[in-house]
């Protein structure tokens, strides 16, 4: 077996210690230098956002999962805020936006995405044809932007969302409403007032039967009142005639 002197391997551990704090000496030297310190934000999927208060810091000690979840409050109609350090002295922001698959009413209208996440409506997304969610206003107390709200009759609102919008015969009907208040009694009402009767079990297949009915009676749905699928066969409710 070899053996190291005593007196060696005390120089080597020496030197070893030594050449540490020298290259942490060193880093922090270069860290705090006018060099590193932020003269430039860019972005990206966003016009401008006020992070001047940035601006001046070191880039190196700008923590950036805090940053970002410090912006994520303030905005949230993004999905995802992500920083990202460009040295020497600049950083990339890139947000995410959410994509809304309808709109909440409550004491305020809010966006939800498929996540069951609320957030602040955007300018003009109110006149953009989303469905608008009903009944929900005795689920939800204090809506917070950019808190999910896994409830019952919100799941049961996106679900029927989504399946309407997997279906491509529905392309041509306008989603109006969506009243989950009840979701035994869950409705959608779809161009000018039809009223589909879905409840909230085996909405795919309700969905289903519902895009051969209307095709059936394309000729017809003025003078339809309502279609209920929740039971076995489906009933259509014709208006009354004078």
């Amino acid at each position: 077996r070899l053996k190291f002197p005593l007196k060696l391997t005390g120089g080597i551990i020496i030197i070893f210690l030594t050449i540490f704090f020298i290259i942490g000496y060193l880093g922090r030297i270069l860290r705090n230098l006018e060099y590193f310190k932020i003269r430039d934000i860019m972005f990206k999927g966003v016009d401008s956002v006020d992070l001047s208060y940035l601006n001046g810091s070191n880039i190196f000690t700008v923590d950036l999962q805090k940053e970002s979840s410090h912006i994520s409050e303030l905005y949230s109609t993004y999905k995802k805020i992500k920083l990202i350090r460009i040295l020497p002295n600049r950083l990339f922001v890139d947000f995410i936006s959410r994509k809304p698959l309808g709109i909440i009413k409550l004491y305020r209208y809010f966006c939800v995405d498929e996540d069951l996440t609320l957030f602040d409506l955007p300018a003009g997304l109110q006149e953009s044809g989303l469905p608008l969610i009903l009944g929900l206003d005795i689920k939800i107390f204090g809506p917070k932007p950019g808190k999910i709200y896994n409830i019952r009759e919100l799941r049961l609102a996106l679900d029927i969302i989504k399946e309407l919008n997997r279906n491509r015969n529905f392309k041509n009907y306008k989603i109006k409403t969506i009243d989950v208040a009840k979701p035994g009694m869950a409705s959608v009402f779809i161009n000018e007032g039809l009223e589909i009767k879905l409840g909230e079990d085996s909405i795919g297949s309700k969905i289903n039967i519902l895009s051969g009915l209307l095709n059936q009676t394309r000729k017809e749905q003025g003078n339809i009142k309502y279609i209920d699928l929740r039971f076995g066969e489906p009933v259509i409710k014709l208006k009354d005639v004078q």
